[in-house]
């Protein structure tokens, strides 16, 4: 138990079709990629901006 096996993922992947249906997919995913590219962009700006800071009280 606790592991995912071929089985369970066409399961998944069957009722995400079933419930976007096969055109909404595309978009949905395109929605993921750009937010985690923009959470991956601010995480690197905020570390950038915690290390100057840092930097500065030293």
């Amino acid at each position: 138990m606790g592991k995912i096996g071929p089985l369970e993922i066409i399961l998944i992947l069957v009722v995400v079709v079933l419930m976007f249906g096969g055109r909404k997919i595309p978009e949905l995913m395109k929605g993921i990629g750009q937010g985690l590219k923009e959470f991956k962009k601010a995480k690197e700006t905020d570390g950038a901006d915690t290390k100057k800071d840092v930097g500065e009280n030293i």
